[in-house]
């Protein structure tokens, strides 16, 4: 077939507008392409950024770490966890004004990401808000139920608002609560603070079986089985800490495991402890030390040590009650009981609420027969600890005897 000139031309034109039209398909989609390229890259630069900032912070060069959080927002500042970091930073550097506004930034990106909700309540707890601290760690909660860190710094901040009820409640409600250390230790402190020893015992003996390598949670089991009387218990597991390196040194342990020592019966152990303690440079202006090794030397008669421990005492600390008790101790055993009340009413003078000390001039007053002065310091103690069985006993047991024999001062 034949083509004349108006075809021909037509075909040409018809050529002509496809290639152009197929060129500038072409460019759109190049630069769709280009487009979603850079976008890509702006994301793996942004997220390289992050990743520096986040190694810098976790070194501790929080300077680094905010230049590498700031650059990595100035390329994408939609980036929720990016905001979050330069919170965490802002609030380590003290600057809870802008680690606010960053964590506020995150929250309002993404109201339920759990981390900007549970450093908000970091800042707000720092800041002496812990209505608000609450609120957000209990939101950080809720939308991660199964992170333990949120849940125990809600119930930590209901026990700071005096909710410890409320607390202990929340935290049982918990579907972790049964099997998270952390969890069981919280409901361990919070039996202590209902004075549920026994209880708090058993949470803590939970929580350590399921976290074996915490020593945090075995120290916490450590002084709740003390406070319990559980000192056998106590003591071994004391052992166990010292023999771990990094605890050879540590004084605090050291003191616990004397004070275990002495209620099983091993005074003289506890001595050893105690002056293996004080021979150090650091040691010897410790007065819990120096009070420990003369009830330990009390214990065996040993009353040299009693007396150089008094004297320590009380030239460390002159005014607490303490140094004059011990003089009272010792000047009692060795008989001499007009300085054993001299010496322990300065105790009372400089600690006049303390129950123990008037119960222990009793005794010193029943020494001299004055039973009535004796009768009045035990009542004065009964008095200020109504709780305390031994004293009422006391009490009761010196009244009937004055009563019996009919002596008086």
């Amino acid at each position: 077939m034949r083509i004349n000139k108006a075809q021909s031309s037509f075909i040409t034109s018809a050529i002509v507008l496809s290639t152009f039209a197929g060129c500038s398909g072409q460019g759109n989609y190049t630069r769709q392409g280009v487009s979603s390229a850079k976008q890509r890259m702006s994301f793996l630069k942004s997220a390289t950024e992050w990743e520096l900032a986040r190694q810098a912070f976790l070194a501790g060069d929080l300077e680094k770490a905010l230049d590498k959080v700031n650059v990595s927002l100035s390329i994408n500042d939609t980036v929720v966890k990016s905001n979050v970091l330069k919170g965490r930073i802002e609030i380590e550097m003290g600057d809870l004004g802008s680690a606010l506004e960053s964590l506020q930034t995150a929250s309002t990106l993404d109201p339920e990401e759990p981390d900007a909700q549970y450093y908000l309540g970091v800042v707000y707890e720092r800041l002496n808000r812990p209505e608000d601290a609450y609120r957000h760690f209990e939101l950080a909660c809720e939308f991660d139920n199964y992170n333990p860190s949120y849940a125990v710094a809600a119930a930590e901040m209901l026990i700071d608002l005096n909710r410890v009820p409320e607390a202990k409640a929340y935290l049982t409600s918990l579907p972790m609560a049964q099997n998270n250390a952390g969890i069981r230790q919280s409901l361990g402190h919070i039996a202590l603070i209902e004075h549920e020893v026994d209880t708090a015992v058993k949470f803590f003996n939970e929580a350590r079986l399921l976290a074996p390598d915490d020593e945090g949670i075995m120290e916490d089991l450590i002084h709740a089985q003390m406070v319990a009387g559980e000192f056998g218990n106590a003591e071994s597991n004391i052992a166990i800490l010292l023999k771990k390196p990094d605890n050879v040194d540590r004084r605090d342990l050291k003191i616990l495991h004397a004070k275990t020592l002495m209620n099983t019966g091993r005074p003289v152990e506890a001595r050893s402890i105690y002056q293996e303690l004080l021979s150090t440079s650091e040691g010897k202006s410790d007065v819990n030390s120096w009070i420990g090794l003369a009830n330990a030397s009390f214990i065996i008669n040993d009353l040299r040590t009693v007396r150089k421990a008094a004297t320590r005492v009380v030239s460390l600390s002159p005014d607490s009650h303490e140094g004059y008790l011990l003089y009272a101790m010792y000047h009692r055993q060795s008989g001499d009981f007009g300085s054993s009340l001299s010496a322990i009413n300065k105790a009372v003078a400089h600690s006049p609420m303390d129950a123990g000390i008037y119960a222990y001039r009793a005794l010193i007053f029943h020494d001299l027969n004055r039973y009535s002065d004796a009768i009045s310091s035990l009542a004065h103690a009964v008095e200020l600890d109504p709780t305390n069985s031994r004293y009422t006993s006391m009490l009761s047991e010196f009244s009937g005897n004055t009563f019996a024999t009919g002596q008086s001062e």
